[in-house]
């Protein structure tokens, strides 16, 4: 079924947005209006109840929309998770294991709720809600604090047998290269990450070879953000360009085996590195893509960036549940 030939009867949903450091909560209309919107980070200061804030953004999203009766709500939520029970195996950045968050919020509102990871419906989101939506075949990157990936194969999440296909982050671009928090070696997340290239870039600032990294971070990896590291390379940082533009030709090698082996019409990148160094990560992953993907199937596909921001897991979240709405 084709996201733009829904014609189910609802009046309101509410898509959110479930981040290891934010939650957002967006409250649409039947035209994909925002009628309300709430965000907040997922813990409060002292740890907090993240779970309860997941309704506190809810509630109030609906409170700005001025409380309409609503036909269901769709969530985006760091995995591992079942999306077909809507159960969260392991949110290590929550603490949430095994939580039944679907039927929680069902219960609690009365309504349909869908739960897919979060860049899954990211992915989905971009595909709905732009021009995208003419493709039958996307692939989503969105390198940040790790690197999660979505596969959208004849117009639906590619969920695969455990239904949690699409770990991009995992795939193995360095035999024998740093260890990722997966166990493994040599994963994309643990050399192309904003943390991978945190750590790179924190030791060049010890050796003192990216003096505006070290004045404005010291070696701190959570003070590397990726608006500081687009910054050193405006100024002229050399080798932090260096690391930031390895980084993202690993993330083209990545696409090109994608596209090798899934033929996409386009391959979208996100993520708070892109949005911060867009020219430079579009060079770098063209060029990965050029040498590692087969020339009849790169042919013709597109490489680009993201264009909903912030908007895209609650806006995919919201697609969904509206999808799952027709099905009843």
């Amino acid at each position: 079924m084709a996201v733009e030939n829904i014609t189910v009867s609802w009046e309101a949903v509410v898509g959110v947005d479930i981040g290891g450091t934010k939650m957002m909560a967006v409250v649409y209309d039947r035209n994909f209006n925002k009628l309300g919107v709430s965000r907040k980070r997922s813990r409060d200061k002292k740890g907090g109840d993240s779970e309860g804030r997941v309704f506190t953004v809810i509630n109030e999203a609906l409170q700005e929309a001025g409380n309409p009766v609503i036909s269901g709500i769709g969530v985006g939520s760091p995995g591992p998770l079942d999306p077909h029970t809507g159960v969260i195996i392991d949110t290590p950045n929550l603490g949430w294991k095994n939580y039944p968050l679907a039927d929680v919020l069902a219960r609690s509102y009365k309504v349909p709720v869908t739960v897919d990871n979060d860049v899954n419906v990211g992915t989905y989101g971009e595909w709905c809600s732009t021009d995208l939506v003419h493709c039958r075949h996307v692939v989503g990157i969105f390198p940040g604090t790790g690197i999660g990936g979505g596969i959208i194969l004849n117009g639906k999440i590619l969920h695969g047998f455990s239904g949690a296909a699409g770990e991009v982050g995992h795939m193995t671009v360095v035999p024998d290269g740093p260890y990722c928090g997966c166990g493994k070696r040599g994963c994309l997340e643990a050399v192309a990450s904003r943390i991978a290239i945190a750590k790179e870039v924190a030791a060049l600032a010890a050796r003192e070879d990216a003096p505006f990294i070290l004045e404005r971070c010291g070696t701190d990896l959570s003070e590397i953000r990726s608006g500081i590291l687009a910054r050193a390379i405006e100024l002229g940082e050399k080798k932090v360009e260096g690391v930031v533009r390895q980084a993202a030709y690993y993330i083209g090698m990545a696409a090109g085996n994608l596209i090798n082996i899934l033929s996409p019409e386009a391959v979208v990148l996100g993520g708070g590195l892109v949005e911060a160094m867009e020219t430079l990560f579009l060079e770098e992953v063209n060029r990965g893509v050029k040498d590692h993907a087969m020339p009849y199937l790169r042919r013709n596909v597109q490489i680009r960036p993201a264009r909903l921001g912030d908007d895209a897991v609650v806006l995919g979240a919201a697609w969904l549940i509206v999808e799952y709405l027709q099905t009843m």
